[in-house]
């Protein structure tokens, strides 16, 4: 099931789709996409997360940005557990990433699924780039947040579609990915991106918690950049 909302956009000719989770990342690579002129094709996901706040936040960012098409679609990756993200049975880690160790807060093949399914949705509107806000740099050590992973799949790109074969393929831009969470703080601030209304935090409620590893990331780089 999907939901989209979406009104005529005159100004501009050629089209991006966003992976836009609501988080700073994906908002602020949003917010690029827009600044290298593209019109913007938001997409989201109801994958069985713990909450649906980022979501809210997902269609704040969409209306501060005046993107004015967005597209939620269900795929539900909690039917089969694995990830703190997914599963309510595990704890969502509080005492930081240790080296060398993929975090419970890892969910198996989102990454993959998203973009799979982001090219698709490319291909049908005729789009020339996907937007990612992954990050390599200040990370949880997730595998498909790589520079070498996102490599791999512009091949698959390549070969996988219609307009790959015919040598267009939609180009995979990760703008951030070797960006310091500080760095990409600042990127948000200088491309006016409503910080205040993304949501990175890995528990729902009204306020984030502060305690998990990527509100801790996030706010640590929010007093470097002294914002």
């Amino acid at each position: 099931m999907t939901e989209a909302t979406s009104s005529p956009n005159l100004k501009s000719t050629k089209k991006a789709v966003v992976l836009l989770s609501g988080g700073l990342d994906s908002s602020t690579a949003a917010a690029q996409a827009i600044a290298d002129g593209y019109e913007v094709i938001a997409l989201s996901f109801r994958y069985g997360q713990r909450h649906e706040r980022e979501l809210l936040a997902a269609r704040q960012v969409t209306a501060a940005l005046k993107i004015t098409e967005h597209l939620v679609v269900d795929v539900n990756l909690a039917q089969w557990g694995g990830s703190a993200l997914t599963d309510d049975t595990l704890n969502v880690p509080t005492e930081g990433v240790q080296a060398g160790e993929i975090p419970i807060t890892y969910v198996p093949g989102r990454n993959t699924v998203f973009i799979a399914i982001a090219l698709s949705l490319a291909e049908s509107k005729s789009a020339e780039a996907i937007y990612l806000g992954i990050n390599a740099v200040d990370y949880s050590g997730y595998p498909d947040c790589r520079p070498e992973y996102l490599e791999a799949f512009q091949k698959l790109a390549a070969l996988s579609s219609k307009v790959g074969v015919e040598g267009h393929a939609p180009k995979l831009i990760a703008p951030l990915v070797m960006d310091s969470k500080t760095d990409i703080v600042r990127r948000a601030k200088r491309l006016g991106v409503p910080i205040d209304l993304t949501w990175s935090c890995y528990q729902g409620g009204e306020t984030p918690c502060g305690v998990c590893d990527s509100c801790r990331i996030r706010d640590k780089a929010i007093l470097e950049a002294n914002i």
